[in-house]
């Protein structure tokens, strides 16, 4: 009990000293252009409607198809989607609780190689077809986002410090799963899809779980570069989780794209994460010493904390960064969505 409202009290704390946008304007979705489509789908998409993930030994996963769907929608290219949404409703949703399994591996029988979900591809999927079942006036895609958005609340989005927060998964990050539990990802937290899950979805306070991400982004804040990590532990005051590297990482590395994509330009929020625009290459960073992992220069990577920059300072943006040729898929699908919501801001900048 004492443990519980110590919680309850520190995230009421959190969001007292550090005002987050409650209601964030939303922005356009985004338009990719059918030459970039092409390119991406030729690289990236099998005629089975399976996104293939080109540096992860070419598996596949929910992260993936949510991606490829999102894409496709703003490729306006509904055969494609057809594609890939038969494919991950046929591969993927085999869980009885209505969510995706997440792992599925062309080298393995069977494909799926961990049946336990992913709420960041949950989200995905659930969001591309809440788009397209509404703008394509396709009431079975309607109805399938809607029994996702469902799902998702159930299972993933949790009460916690007097609020609620998303668990990365429904199984092995709970309170009751770790001793350092709740553990949670912040990169999982799409905001712009959020956004339209509470207009269309009242049994989960779709606002509340926005604040909460954005009040974790405020706090959880490590090294002098002050980024956060990938896992966190919240049981108390956010901190790297126990057993997971204490990185700004490869997932983490989206927390800025999805934050501008939902119009959420808050300038302290945003801010850590535009350091190395102009540059080479964008750092993963150890947060323990501070030092750099890694240094990522694939355009994909770099336009990230360039788009940060634009946003927060007005600093344009290197021309090459505006030029698509895929490379990966993972950077690759980052700079699609980049650059969808760039050419929907007059002026190329909220």
């Amino acid at each position: 009990m004492k443990l519980r409202l110590f919680a309850a009290s520190l995230f009421a704390m959190i969001s007292s000293a550090y005002p987050v946008q409650a209601q964030a304007p939303a922005t356009p979705v985004g338009v990719v252009s059918a030459l970039d489509w092409s390119d991406y789908k030729a690289k990236f998409l099998e005629s089975s409607g399976r996104i293939v993930d080109t540096a992860n030994n070419r598996i596949s996963h929910s992260e993936g198809q949510g991606y490829g769907l999102l894409l496709a929608f703003m490729a306006n290219n509904a055969a494609d989607f057809d594609q890939i949404w038969s494919f991950t409703k046929t591969e993927l949703l085999l869980r009885d609780d209505g969510l995706a399994v997440w792992r599925w591996d062309p080298g393995k029988t069977p494909h799926v190689t961990d049946a336990n979900n992913a709420s960041d591809g949950d989200i995905l999927i659930a969001y591309a077809l809440s788009l397209a079942g509404e703008a394509w006036q396709r009431p079975e895609l309607t109805s399938a986002a809607q029994s996702m958005i469902a799902a998702i609340g159930s299972h993933v989005v949790v009460a916690s410090g007097g609020g609620v927060t998303l668990l990365p998964a429904a199984d092995g990050f709970a309170a009751k799963a770790r001793d350092d539990g709740p553990v949670v990802n912040p990169s999982y937290w799409v905001f712009e899809a959020l956004q339209r899950f509470a207009l269309r979805d009242k049994a989960t306070d779709w606002k509340a779980l926005s604040r909460s991400g954005q009040a974790l982004l405020q706090t959880a804040r490590f090294s002098d570069r002050q980024l956060p990590a990938e896992w966190i532990s919240i049981r108390q005051s956010p901190k790297p989780a126990d057993g997971f590297a204490a990185e700004y990482s490869y997932n983490a590395i989206r927390i800025p794209l999805y934050l501008v994509r939902a119009g959420i330009t808050d300038r302290n929020l945003l801010r850590p994460f535009a350091a190395g625009a102009g540059t080479q290459a964008l750092d993963l960073v150890n947060l323990k010493t501070g030092t750099i992992i890694t240094a990522l220069t694939d355009p994909g990577y770099r336009i990230i904390p360039a788009l940060v920059a634009c946003v927060v300072d007005k600093t344009p943006l290197p021309q090459d960064l505006l030029r698509f040729v895929p490379t990966e898929y993972y950077p690759s699908t980052l700079q699609l969505l980049a650059l969808s919501y760039l050419r929907n801001i007059p002026g190329g900048c909220a």
